[in-house]
């Protein structure tokens, strides 16, 4: 595979921003990246969302006081997640920088708050853009930030630990997934830890402490003892010695290695603590380190990527965005709504033999100009908008050369590797009388890209 168009895929989600990162140099289409303005403005459908604790009780109050409240509740839900997600996928379709959205999905999916469980759009959004706004800064400030969020205090029980009555959830999620992981701290650390999360409950603006509920003794927490509250707590965990290795481990398998060395792990963790948890200056030095080296298929491509990827080859621009939600929900990743804490699995769960198979129906649907599945969109909210349930396809390529020099062309974009026999295989299809002119030509082109994206080569980057 090209290595422009690998890294495009990389820090993106398609192979769009290749040209781009050729012209400007991975160097400064970082920087660019890093200085990518942040829309702060409000969905439209979540204007008469509710939003403080008074106005979510009396939504839900209303709904309990008419004829199938329930059902109209679930279905009002279902309309707002769902245009939440579409919504997201957007952002991640338009940004001509796409790589904080990258990072978002990263974080969204290392934060975890699962929205079925709070049920409130706007906490999730909220959620949402405190990820969006801080994705290149300082993750310690995140992690602050993150604690302060009405959807990770609600979906980790915190609510229920108040002083007396201590609930460990988000004490040990804390540890076990967000900053250190198992093996790197004590059971003791975690009732600790409770202690000084105890009465940080969901507030209108964000979660805050109760000082009724709250711990004012003083306790003991990774060797240092004092009444700390969460952003002392963080401080303490990030200087431990093996905290820069966890997220650095996840940060390396989420972007190139499914199985990244316990070498560079240990590298470029060693130099996130330099950076004291910086992420531009290390984004920068992982980036432009890495994609000097030949690292094509050492990574399973994500729901998404696959997804993206492949409605950008075949220029279908009228997507609904919230039928790609859907099907990248069918291939595990439902966007807001991870299975539980830990988050999505990634790697080889993203191919299993039954989930490859769900690839390759949607690709040939898509290459035939078919839409990725028979979708009711009142099942997902949306009873106004258009299902397109047929669209034009046109593959991307230059019209030029015989046909060597066309699988080249797709080849070099597509795989990240062809041996002999799928060479022989995509002559096959594109036969050496192959003429770029006719009026077949795309057609028959449509017939490679067909073969290509249904290959296990085309599943990795």
């Amino acid at each position: 595979m090209e290595r422009n168009t690998l890294w495009s895929l990389r820090l993106g989600f398609s192979g769009k921003q290749a040209e781009l990162i050729k012209k400007e140099g991975i160097a400064d289409f970082l920087k660019d990246s890093f200085s990518d303005k942040v829309d702060k403005q409000l969905p439209g459908f979540l204007k008469d969302s509710p939003k403080t604790l008074a106005e979510i009780q009396a939504y839900k109050q209303g709904y309990k006081d008419i004829t199938d409240g329930r059902k109209k509740e679930n279905a009002q839900f279902l309309t707002t997640s769902y245009n939440l997600r579409g919504w997201w996928v957007d952002k991640m379709r338009e940004n001509k920088y796409p790589l904080r959205e990258k990072l978002v999905v990263f974080w969204h999916n290392h934060y975890v708050s699962a929205i079925s469980k709070y049920r409130v759009p706007y906490w999730a959004y909220t959620h949402n853009m405190v990820l969006r706004e801080n994705a290149f800064g300082n993750i310690k400030d995140l992690t602050k930030k993150i604690l302060r969020t009405n959807a990770m205090v609600y979906y980790l029980d915190n609510n229920k630990n108040r002083n007396g009555r201590f609930n460990e959830n988000l004490s040990r999620e804390l540890l076990e997934l967000f900053t250190l992981g198992v093996g790197n701290y004590t059971e003791q650390d975690i009732k600790n830890g409770a202690r000084g999360l105890a009465g940080l409950f969901t507030a209108d603006n964000g979660a805050a402490y109760n000082p009724k509920m709250e711990n004012t003794d003083p306790f003991t927490y990774f060797g240092k003892t004092g009444n700390f509250k969460s952003d002392e707590m963080v401080d303490i965990i990030f200087s431990q010695k093996k905290a820069p290795y966890f997220i650095t481990r996840k940060l390396l398998k989420w972007f190139i290695y499914d199985n990244p060395p316990e070498a560079l792990v240990t590298y470029y963790g060693d130099y996130l603590r330099e950076m004291d948890y910086e992420m531009q200056p290390f984004l920068t030095k992982l980036f432009t380190e890495e994609f000097s080296k030949d690292t094509a298929g050492s990574k399973i491509k994500d729901p998404l990527v696959y997804m993206l990827q492949l409605l950008d080859e075949l220029t279908i621009t009228n997507q609904n965005s919230k039928l790609i939600a859907a099907f990248v929900s069918n291939q595990g990743m439902d966007l807001f709504n991870q299975p539980n804490v830990k988050g999505w699995d990634g790697g080889n769960s993203w191919l299993t033999a039954q989930l490859y198979l769900k690839r390759n129906t949607t690709a040939d649907n898509l290459c035939k100009g078919r839409n990725v599945a028979k979708i009711n969109l009142t099942n997902l909210g949306d009873p106004g908008t258009d299902y397109n349930a047929e669209f034009d396809v046109k593959p991307e390529w230059k019209k030029a050369g015989d046909n060597k020099a066309v699988i080249a062309q797709l080849r070099d974009r597509l795989l990240c590797s062809a041996d002999e026999q799928l060479q022989k295989d995509f002559e096959n299809i594109l036969k050496h009388d192959f003429d770029a002119g006719s009026k077949s030509a795309d057609m028959a082109v449509l017939a490679l890209v067909n073969y290509m994206v249904k290959t296990p080569e085309f599943q990795l980057i």
